[in-house]
């Protein structure tokens, strides 16, 4: 099958059996662990009880289970930053990133305030209060066009979602390359998600925030200008060296 089509949304009901209940706490785990196989003892069985008893809505359910250990040690600290960012788009709002100014957007809030006001720039957006409300649980939004939302952007959540039935267990991040350059995303017979192009002739200017010699020294900024083809390798670098990138913009 070449796309994929919108999943039905599971919406709790006020008058929710226990069948029900469990039913929509599976679906919240399915997307937002990623299709990742969870046993009974990572349930996080005190958000479960406060959804049961109505003390927080399915919104409230997916904010705790994204705040988790359990999402951090999945996606947070074996991932780059692009990765957790593609992975937090693709889990909470049910699509791929827009663009590089979204994911700059994303890296200044973890670094200016941190990992859970990250999670809650995408809960506590319109966007997710829009598409999901308050119980309804977020689901692959793909088939169908959506006001400020580019074309180009069905073929990048293509990218994250096909292989739906396998985890999102790799830290690599699929879409850094064509999101960094604005270019389209080629839909593939193959498995690698993201389009492969040859020499676009482009170059990009990458500013990145080092890290100090120790808590005296406050963090520096770098630029790097480089080729499309390196870029890729070069963001894999920056981030091994314990760099944060802040921007990348073409400059040719």
């Amino acid at each position: 099958m070449l796309w994929i089509t919108d999943a039905d949304p599971m919406e709790l009901q006020a008058s929710a059996t226990e069948d029900d209940l469990q039913a929509v706490i599976r679906a919240v785990y399915k997307q937002v662990l990623g299709n990742q196989h969870l046993m009974d003892g990572q349930r996080l069985s005190s958000a479960e009880a406060m959804l049961r008893n109505g003390d927080i809505s399915v919104r409230g359910f997916v904010s705790m289970v994204a705040k988790s250990e359990l999402y951090r040690s999945l996606f947070f600290y074996s991932s780059s930053q692009y990765r957790f960012i593609e992975l937090n788009c693709k889990h909470l709002l049910g699509r791929a990133p827009l663009d590089q100014s979204e994911i700059s957007e994303h890296v200044q809030i973890y670094n200016q305030q941190g990992y859970e006001a990250e999670i809650d720039s995408y809960i506590d957006s319109d966007e997710y209060q829009s598409n999901f409300g308050e119980n309804i649980v977020p689901y692959p939004r793909s088939s169908s066009t959506e006001i400020g939302i580019k074309n180009v952007g069905f073929n990048r959540t293509f990218a994250l979602m096909r292989g739906n039935a396998t985890s999102d267990s790799s830290n690599q991040a699929q879409l850094i390359t064509d999101v960094a350059a604005d270019l389209p995303t080629k839909i593939t017979a193959s498995v690698t998600g993201s389009g492969n192009y040859d020499n676009t002739g482009k170059r990009f200017r990458i500013t990145v925030v080092k890290p100090g010699a120790g808590d005296r020294f406050k963090r520096s900024n770098a630029t790097y200008e480089i080729g499309y083809d390196q870029m890729s390798q070069k963001i894999q670098n920056i981030h091994k060296m314990g760099g944060k990138i802040v921007d990348i913009k073409e400059v040719a």
